[in-house]
Order: C-alpha cells, then sequence, then structure tokens
C-alpha cells in the first residue's frame, strides 16, 4: 500500500484545532434540534449546488419540481442528473465511505442513463482539460483500480485526522479520476460522506455547497496541489472552506446561545502573542500563529465580543489589551 503524498502546514494545525472547537460547540448548542434532521430543502440546495458545478443549469425550483414529480421543460440529460442524483442522496446514509464497492455503487446510480459504463471505472484514458488546454493527464486506465484499491486502504487504515483523510481522498480522487464521467460530483459526495464518520452535521453541511460558492478557489487548489506534487494546498483550502461552512452555520442556527467560555487553541495562540507584542498588526498576527489575516479577523471580533481583549486608542497606533485571566 503507498501513502498518498501530502504536507501539512501549521495553518492546517491550526485550523484542525478550530474546526474540532466548532463542532464542539455546535454539538452542544444543537442537539437534538430539529433544524438537524435533514430536510428537502437542503437536499435540494445541495443536488443544485453539485450539478451546476459540472454544467446542469436547472434552477433550485426546478430541482424541487423534479423532486415532487412535476413536469420540467429542461434538457434531458440535465433531468435525469438531478433524477439520479435525488437517488444516491435516498441512500446516503446506507453508504460506508470506506468500502470502495459502495463508491461504485454510488457512481452507478449518479451516472445512470448518462454514460455506458456507470458504476465501472474507465477503460480509456481521460485528460482535464481548461481555457488554455490540457491541465492534467490522469494516470493510463490499467492503473486505476490499483490505484484506487490503494486509496482505500490508505483510507481505512491511516491514522491522520479524518478531516486530513477526507481533503487527501478528495484530491488523490481527482487526479487519479477513476471514471470516465462524473468524477467531479463523486468526489465531493464522497469527501461529504468521510466527513460524515467525523461529525454526523456535515450531512447538513455537504462540500458539494462549500465548493460551489467558490468553484474557481477549488478549482485553483486542485492545479496549485497538482503543480506541487502533493494534496497540502489543497487541504489548506477545504479546511478553510469547512471552517467558514462552521461558522455560518453556527451564527445562523444558534446566535448568541452557546457563549465561548473557554478560549480554543488559536484564540489562546493569538492572546499568547498579544501578550507578548500588544502592537501587532493583524498580518503580523496571521504570521505568528499560522492562519489566515481573514480567519485573525474574526478571531479578534469574537475576542472582543466575549470581553477577552480590548482596542485602546486608535487603529493605527493603539494596541491591544488582554483582559483575560482564565476562569
Amino acid at each position: 500500500m503507498s501513502t498518498p503524498p501530502f504536507v501539512i502546514s501549521s495553518a492546517a494545525v491550526n485550523l484542525i484545532a478550530e474546526i474540532s472547537g466548532l463542532l464542539e460547540r455546535h454539538n452542544i448548542a444543537l442537539e437534538g434540534a430539529p433544524e438537524l434532521r435533514l430536510r428537502k430543502a437542503n437536499r435540494i440546495k445541495t443536488i443544485h449546488s453539485s450539478l451546476a458545478i459540472e454544467g446542469n443549469t436547472l434552477s433550485e425550483n426546478e430541482v424541487r419540481d423534479i423532486l415532487e414529480g412535476k413536469k420540467v421543460v429542461a434538457p434531458l440529460r440535465q433531468i435525469q442528473e438531478v433524477r439520479n442524483a435525488i437517488e444516491v442522496y435516498d441512500i446516503y446514509s446506507s453508504l460506508d465511505p470506506f468500502k470502495e464497492k459502495d463508491l461504485l455503487k454510488a457512481h452507478g446510480i449518479m451516472m445512470h442513463a448518462l454514460t455506458d459504463d456507470a458504476g465501472r471505472y474507465r477503460s480509456g484514458g481521460v485528460g482535464v482539460f481548461g481555457e488554455s488546454g490540457l491541465i492534467h493527464m490522469a494516470p493510463p486506465p490499467q492503473r486505476v483500480p490499483q490505484l484506487m484499491h490503494d486509496l482505500f486502504q490508505w483510507l481505512k487504515t491511516s491514522t491522520d485526522h479524518l478531516l486530513i483523510r477526507s481533503c487527501v481522498f478528495h484530491y488523490e480522487f481527482e487526479f487519479i479520476h477513476p471514471f470516465s464521467d462524473g468524477n467531479g460530483r463523486t468526489g465531493r459526495l464522497w469527501q461529504s460522506l468521510i466527513l460524515g464518520k467525523l461529525n454526523p452535521l456535515f450531512e447538513y453541511l455537504p462540500v458539494e455547497n462549500m465548493v460551489y460558492s467558490n468553484q474557481q478557489e477549488y478549482y485553483n487548489a486542485i492545479a496549485a496541489s497538482t503543480r506541487a506534487g502533493q494534496s497540502g494546498p489543497f487541504i489548506d483550502f477545504m479546511l478553510n472552506e469547512i471552517l467558514k461552512a462552521l461558522q455560518k452555520n453556527l451564527a445562523d442556527k444558534v446566535p448568541n446561545k452557546v457563549p465561548n467560555k473557554v478560549p480554543n487553541k488559536s484564540e489562546s495562540a493569538v492572546m499568547d502573542a498579544l501578550r507578548e507584542n500588544p502592537r501587532m498588526t493583524r498580518i503580523e498576527l496571521a504570521a505568528k500563529v499560522g492562519l489566515t489575516d481573514s480567519t485573525i479577523k474574526k478571531i479578534l471580533s469574537g475576542m472582543k465580543r466575549a470581553g477577552w481583549i480590548e482596542r485602546i486608542g486608535s487603529n493605527k497606533a493603539g494596541y491591544w489589551k488582554v483582559t483575560y485571566r482564565g476562569e
């Protein structure tokens, strides 16, 4: 079994800590809440997002109409794509992300009547093309079965954090491009399934929706990882998207419901840095603790609301005062 190449950056380590902290807050705040039941509206949004990335032009309302059995005037292929996706998401909870046969089963349903080899690995060569021509030539078809077998073996046996494994699997899946068609939608579905093993919340915050909101950055991250020869850039991108999705969901669902009484690892690192140098800028803080500028901005804002820090003087000439002393 070969191990996929990847580098875990300091930013990724901090993002994992932040995501883990937010998942704990979600569990406390939303446990048993009715909004955590998978609803039709969420299913419609997920199907629409995943297919829209692949060029399907049907609207969310048209996806809803198809789901409800209503007549929709649209290209037959696009209607079939929606019907197939509905069927896949109907068996979502029964799919095991660690079983290769379940991947083939899901692809068989996802691509039914859309390609002759649905549910089977490709028998020909494939390439990924962009506006400037060929971006990536996938491995030859005779290598695909072994590559996918090795990838699933690594997924099942690796001791890396499941957040990391989900991102690495997603990137490697797209790199291998094991199917003649439907690789994008299947890869995104599979990362959502893997994340669901970490926390059931990810059934309601699927990767498909995250990518739909940032399609170009998604493709840029894949391209950056391909150039680097390892999936580190893609890991950083996806962890950032997961963090943003969790932050938004928590703010939307339970605003001010569960105060963050104890600083998480990233917040503690920021406070330590500010105690050391109260006049640090956001950019300096980001470099110091290994986070992005936008993440530092959110952390500072949250810490101010919590009363842990305060700004003394102007934004330009002032300094930070750390008022948190622990419990």
